[in-house]
């Protein structure tokens, strides 16, 4: 996760001044999407972009404007903008950014508020209302906003929303060899995995080496950790012992993706124990089982792939 939020209200307090810069609306081919966000101090140092860096630099420069003048700005740059060649955004895109210097239109309490939310790995989303001059943060509304990770406009472009949401992590419980591949997908689409296996020999540092390893049974594990919005849960043992105390802590959560590996008999069995633990049929109805999309794999590779293809689709689409 970015930490722009942080650094804007580090440098805020110690006295050098921060501007908040956000995308709040791109076309064409602009490199950044909606939300992304460049903090500058009053010295011009930066954090962040808000684009692929062709108009950082005249961002830069009302950054500090508005510094001093304590007012925020909306700029544009784009292809028919004959700035925007200045800038050097001659690729076919345009985008818009909000400029908000912290202290004189971000509230110091607000933008407190947001960090602490953020270390909680709590979803907020920071409402900026642009004509009345308001800020302020929400986790109620914006369902979607939230699911979707995507910030934007109201209807009218009074009111921008700029969603905040935790990083992503996948718990793996399971130290097996479809989990070696899992990991390395996970990362590459921005999880911070986890892996959950109370058997030394498969939840080894020489098998798994730098990721984080919990040698715990999975219910502790996976409470260990949260079971959040932001979380996904993988059950790849094919052992009732160590899958189902983590099925049970996850289906009393939050967790927005469960899934189980096995054969459909198998997972008929799993949902036999279920039921007969207590479990509602809209409960076990929330697993992935068999785990994954159907591609066809045939090897570890693959079946990590259709895992992780399948957690993307429930992340993005919803259930």
């Amino acid at each position: 996760m970015d930490r722009i939020p942080e650094i804007a209200l580090d440098w805020h307090r110690a006295g050098k001044g921060a501007v908040l810069c956000t995308v709040v609306q791109t076309w064409g081919s602009a490199p950044r999407r909606i939300g992304s966000q460049l903090v500058v101090s009053g010295q011009g140092d930066i954090q962040g972009s808000v684009s692929g860096g062709c108009v950082e630099g005249a961002v830069i420069v009302e950054a500090l404007d508005a510094l001093e003048d304590g007012k925020h700005r909306m700029l544009e740059f784009g292809v028919s903008d004959g700035d925007a060649f200045a800038v050097g955004l001659a690729c076919g895109g345009t985008i818009r950014v909000l400029v908000e210097p912290v202290g004189a239109v971000m509230p110091e309490q607000v933008l407190a508020d947001l960090v602490a939310a953020r270390e909680a790995r709590q979803p907020v989303a920071l409402v900026a209302d642009l004509k009345g001059g308001g800020r302020s943060l929400t986790g109620q509304g914006h369902e979607d906003r939230f699911r979707m990770d995507r910030s934007g406009f109201d209807e009218d472009e009074r009111v921008f929303v700029t969603i905040h949401n935790p990083p992503l992590r996948l718990l793996i419980v399971g130290a097996v060899h479809i989990a070696q591949a899992l990991v390395q997908i996970a990362r590459v689409a921005g999880y911070d995995p986890v892996l959950i296996d109370p058997r030394d020999t498969f939840g080894a540092q020489e098998r798994f080496p730098g990721e984080t390893i919990v040698n715990d049974w999975p219910d502790e594990g996976v409470r260990a950790f949260g079971l959040d919005t932001r979380t996904a849960l993988v059950l790849l043992t094919h052992d009732p012992k160590l899958d189902d105390p983590a099925l049970h802590a996850a289906l009393a959560s939050d967790v927005f993706y469960i899934g189980a590996l096995g054969s459909t008999r198998t997972h008929a069995a799993r949902v036999t124990r279920l039921t007969e633990a207590g479990f509602t049929e809209a409960q076990i109805a929330r697993i992935h089982g068999p785990v994954g999309l159907d591609i066809g794999a045939a090897n570890p590779a693959e079946i990590a792939l259709s895992i992780m293809a399948e957690i993307t689709r429930v992340l993005r689409r919803g259930a």
